[in-house]
């Protein structure tokens, strides 16, 4: 796959009742965006690119042209389920908290129980509402409705990201937390589509960016080329004395050039993160949403983990491994040890065996018999039948014992 987004000659025109063009909301656009890239779609307002996100989701049906994604088309099921979307307005369902809303979108996706819990655990305290998840969503400011959705849009840890104006609604702080997660999202190999109309977060972050006007592209590239002015020279020392600096100045003068020495000016951005951030060190309360900078364990891991099916099944077979009795040595070596011996182990260890109970005939629906012990001389009595039976004996009434053969019998008589 060369490009994971790319479009050829894409056009939308909406037309009116009559089914005459209106207006052209795309025209020709021909964009491509490479695998392991953070892209910015940039653009005032009616420029199109609301439109091209829905073509790429296959939300909308272009007039003409094509638009792959992900090698296929958008609105293949297959390839949607590789794709997190954050819409310009996070449609929720404003009676269900934030852990059933992640639960929701992870059934969509049909991830198992285990493993959306442990992913919905990981996204709330990675966007910080894990204080307020069980708020209904339908109370959230909307800052935090962002920070909700931005948490759907990654539940089914996506191939390529779409963020539709991620920033807005939120503080200065979780600003600079989506920027963070997407520079690590795309450390990890994902693809990012962001669309904002804060320029500033687009350049702390993109790779390369388009700007569109009239539904076509003006310009694009690398954002460092396109900001670069070669016409000039930028030099950052630590503090010097006058003396120095009036040295440069003649110097920079002598080639027919003006210099202005200023001291360098902190960004707003980063002075107002310093002053909350020391807040929350503070452990200071608060009744908003606390940002964190922890990412979640399954956006950020290099190697792909040991699956829930993977899981299941080595507990089945573990699980169907034949148990070593219980032994008393076993119990002891657990009480020496601290840890509390199992309930179950010692009834079985301490219950007493009771004789087996002899099982009533079918004949004997009357009265059941008395079962007694066989006395000594039972015992050899029997024992001297079987005996007789074997050597083909049998005993006579008075006790003695005849051979069952007439000519054995004709030998006893004679001696």
């Amino acid at each position: 796959m060369e490009y994971a987004v790319e479009t050829i000659s894409l056009t939308k025109i909406f037309s009116d009742w009559w089914g005459r063009s209106k207006v052209f909301a795309v025209d020709n656009l021909d964009l491509q965006i490479r695998p392991n890239e953070v892209f910015g779609l940039l653009g005032p307002n009616g420029s199109g690119k609301s439109t091209t996100i829905k073509m790429l989701l296959g939300l909308l049906h272009p007039t003409k042209g094509k638009a792959i994604v992900l090698g296929g088309d958008g609105a293949d099921p297959k390839i949607n389920a590789r794709i997190g979307f954050l819409p310009e307005e996070s449609y929720l369902y404003r009676y269900l908290n934030a852990r059933e809303t992640l639960d929701f979108y992870g059934r969509i996706f049909g991830l198992v129980s285990k493993l959306r819990k442990l992913r919905i655990e990981a996204l709330l305290d990675m966007v910080g509402l894990k204080a307020v998840a069980n708020r209904p969503v339908g109370t959230f400011s909307k800052g935090m409705a962002r920070r909700i959705g931005l948490a759907q849009a990654l539940i089914n840890d996506p191939d390529l990201l779409i963020l539709d104006e991620p920033t807005t609604g939120l503080d200065p702080i979780g600003t600079r937390q989506i920027k963070d997660l997407i520079l690590k999202l795309a450390e990890r190999g994902k693809t990012i589509l962001l669309s904002s109309h804060l320029l500033a977060d687009v350049e702390d972050v993109c790779d390369r960016i388009a700007i569109l006007y009239g539904g076509k592209i003006q310009s694009q590239g690398q954002v460092r080329d396109l900001l670069q002015q070669t016409n000039k020279r930028q030099i950052t020392t630590d503090a010097l004395s006058e003396e120095t600096v009036e040295k440069i100045k003649q110097l920079v003068r002598a080639e027919s050039n003006e210099c202005v020495v200023t001291s360098p000016m902190d960004k707003l951005e980063s002075f107002f993160i310093r002053t909350v951030t020391t807040a929350q060190q503070q452990a200071q309360p608060t009744s908003g949403a606390v940002s964190t900078t922890k990412i979640g364990d399954f956006l950020t891991q290099q190697q792909p983990t040991e699956s829930i099916l993977d899981k299941l099944v080595s507990a089945s077979v573990s699980e169907g491994t034949p148990q070593e009795p219980p032994t008393t040595q076993k119990v002891v070596a657990a009480a020496d040890s601290g840890s509390e011996p199992d309930k179950e182990l010692l009834s079985r260890l301490t219950r007493t065996i009771e004789p087996p109970q002899p099982t009533p005939k079918a004949r004997d629906t009357v009265e059941a018999q008395p079962v007694h012990a066989p006395s000594p001389v039972e015992e050899d009595q029997v024992k001297e039948d079987i005996l007789d039976k074997l050597v083909g004996r049998k005993r006579s009434e008075e006790g003695r014992t005849q051979p069952t053969d007439t000519s054995q019998a004709g030998d006893t008589g004679d001696a």
